[in-house]
């Protein structure tokens, strides 16, 4: 894949790569940070590439190992309890599911971001994470268990 190739697609997927930070991340800024941090990473490694037909799934990837780093190093700075509270309007936002996706353990988590928010099919989010697609139709019947109960434990269901 050329660099102007690489220039075109990386341009029509970078709402949804934003969208995806921002979910993992929570604020505005941060998303943006690691959407520039993993095009960066991808125009560096380009030439390890091998099916440009699967650059979506790549680059998502790329970014999710982003945002991780840099939850890992919010973690480390300052204590799960004080990372800070999304900014701006979003709908994700208002719910109180945010809170509930939260608290997920992070490999259903990172299922229901992907499937749910950001929009990728069950065969997208396997090849993101991946893993095999039972196991993503599994964590996400687990997830959305644990988000009933909680939810109705709340009552906000």
């Amino acid at each position: 894949m050329e660099r102007e190739e690489f220039a075109v697609r990386v341009e029509a997927l970078k709402g949804q790569l934003y969208r995806t930070a921002r979910l993992y991340l929570g604020s505005e800024a941060d998303a943006l940070e690691a959407v520039d941090e993993a095009v960066y990473q991808a125009l560096r490694a380009l030439g390890t590439l091998r099916q440009p037909e699967f650059f979506e799934t790549w680059m998502t990837r790329i970014l999710i190992n982003v945002c991780r780093r840099e939850l890992r190093r919010r973690k480390r700075l300052m204590g799960e309890e004080a990372l800070p509270e999304s900014a701006g309007p979003d709908v994700y936002d208002a719910l109180p599911l945010k809170e509930a996706v939260r608290r997920l353990p992070e490999a259903l988590r990172q299922v229901v971001i992907l499937r749910f928010f950001a929009g990728y099919t069950q065969a997208e989010t396997a090849a993101v994470l991946e893993l095999p697609q039972g196991t993503v139709a599994t964590r996400q019947r687990r997830a959305l268990e644990l988000l009933r109960l909680e939810l109705e434990e709340e009552g906000t269901l």
